[in-house]
Formats: C-alpha cells, structure tokens, sequence
C-alpha cells in the first residue's frame, strides 16, 4: 500500500518510513505542507496520508479541509500524527476530515493497528466504487417495458409519454430494444 508521510521533523519521518517500509508500504515522504499537498492533489495520490499537524506550508488540519473540500475523487485516509491531544484539537481535526488521530509519542503496535484499519477502509470504497459503476453502467443498458401501457383497441397504436400515438413495434423498440422483422 502506497502511504504518505508528511512531517516537518526529519528524525520522526525517518522512523516511520522505517517502520512502514518494514510493514510492506511503499512511501513517499514530504517535509512541509507544500510538498503532501502537492503529493495529495496529483495524479494518482497514495490512499494513505500520516499528517503531522504542525508544519511549515498548510498544517495537517488545512490538508485535510482542502482533500474533502476537492472534487477530483481520489479517496485517501487521512491519519494525524501530531503532538497536540486535548479533545479540542481531536474534534477540529476530525471534523476538518481526518479519519483517524494518533498522539506524539506513539506506540509502533497501535500506529499498524490504525493503519490497517486505513487499509480496510480503502479497501471497502474500492470496491464501493466499483460496485456503483457497475451499477451506473447495467441502468444506462437497461430500458425496460413496466406497468400499464395505453393501447387503442381500434387502431392498435400505443400513447407514449409525450401523449402521441405510435406503433406498437415502434414503441417497444424504443423502450426495448428489441427489433421486428415485420408486422400484421
């Protein structure tokens, strides 16, 4: 799993790039908010971001306002790692979009455990996604007859939705697909 780690302290990002490299991620590091932002809004962002929420450029917080704010789609979790762990500063991170918040100092076992959780969840959307254009796309080829269709007995013409009179041919062509060779 791709992963980001953005932290302005060189030491602390080596030692999670150390340990996510040792989990199997492949990372890619930034120093300031101006690299994962530029990382984040890319092509092909990693669906994972380890955020520290005090650095230089935009904090953790404003990257993440800025994620769930962007229309480009790109699903990506966002875990804070940050020295700041009051209740005040674990809801204003939350509530600007980060779906998970570790303290500084953290333990390695619970880092992976909040991960993995991040890797379930990336998982889950996946294949939400892919669920709903597979969905998206079998309604575009659906056209299907239903209900009550309004047949003149006289002259054997169906009224569309626009209130005007067709063949019946016509008519369940258009509505089905289905095509005649000839009619009686």
């Amino acid at each position: 799993m791709r992963t980001l780690v953005a932290d302005d302290d060189p030491v602390l990002r080596r030692l999670v790039t150390g340990l996510l490299t040792s989990w199997g991620h492949e990372v890619e590091s930034a120093g300031d908010g101006d690299e994962a932002w530029q990382v984040l809004a890319g092509e092909d962002p990693p669906p994972i971001a380890i955020l520290d929420w005090i650095m230089p450029g935009p904090t953790g917080v404003e990257i993440c306002r800025r994620l769930r704010e962007s229309t480009s789609g790109a699903l990506v979790y966002v875990l804070l790692l940050t020295s700041r762990g009051n209740t005040d500063d674990i809801v204003t991170a939350l509530a600007s979009g980060a779906d998970d918040y570790v303290t500084k100092p953290f333990e390695p076992a619970e880092l992976r455990a909040r991960l993995q959780v991040g890797e379930r969840v990336i998982g889950l959307q996946r294949k939400l996604a892919e669920r709903v254009t597979a969905l998206e796309h079998a309604l575009a080829h659906v056209t299907r007859l239903q209900g009550l269709l309004p047949i003149c007995m006289y002259c054997k013409k169906i009224r569309d939705d626009q209130n005007y009179w067709q063949q019946v041919e016509l008519y369940i062509g258009d509505h089905s697909g289905a095509t005649f060779s000839h009619g009686i």
